[in-house]
């Protein structure tokens, strides 16, 4: 956990990372709605100072409220709660890992043909954009919190844990 508070800032915008790339997703669904955007913005406004944490959590609200409106469309829905989770992060580290998952849910319901190698490439290129110091946190979240059928796919594509 200490290592996590230690370098939240960094996994906030790691999040908003993973969150943005696949916001499309509900933009496409959903063009007027920008609440997941903003929380994306909102997420990099707490990093640079310009937001307080409670601002952050209420930003958070607004894209998990849209992801329940979205709940029709998963691609959609899980768009708008790796925005959410993204945000949040700025109350609590782990939501990072949050945004990165759902980012990972909505490639898998988005892409049905070779969900698998879609998600691992997604997998790979959120580790990539990682904090090379927090590689093993990673790796460690997804070896507990990844289905299996995802890990072996990773281990058969050699998928990395971290920047080179």
């Amino acid at each position: 956990m200490i290592k996590l508070k230690q370098n939240q800032k960094s996994l906030a915008l790691w999040a908003a990372d993973c969150a943005e790339h696949v916001l499309l997703y509900f933009e496409k669904e959903y063009p007027k709605d920008d609440r997941p955007k903003k929380a994306i913005e909102a997420t990099r406004a707490w990093v640079s100072g310009e937001i307080s944490v409670g601002a952050a959590r209420a930003a958070a609200f607004t894209a998990h409220a849209a992801a329940r409106e979205a709940k029709g469309n998963n691609a959609a829905c899980f768009a708008a709660r790796a925005a959410g989770q993204a945000v949040a992060t700025a109350h609590v580290p782990q939501h990072a890992f949050g945004a990165a998952y759902y980012a990972l849910k909505v490639v898998a319901v988005a892409n049905s043909i070779n969900a698998d190698v879609k998600i691992a490439k997604e997998l790979n290129c959120q580790s990539q954009h990682l904090p090379k110091n927090l590689g093993q946190i990673w790796k460690d979240w997804q070896d507990k919190q990844l289905p299996k059928n995802l890990q072996s796919v990773m281990k058969k594509l050699k998928v990395s844990h971290s920047k080179k």
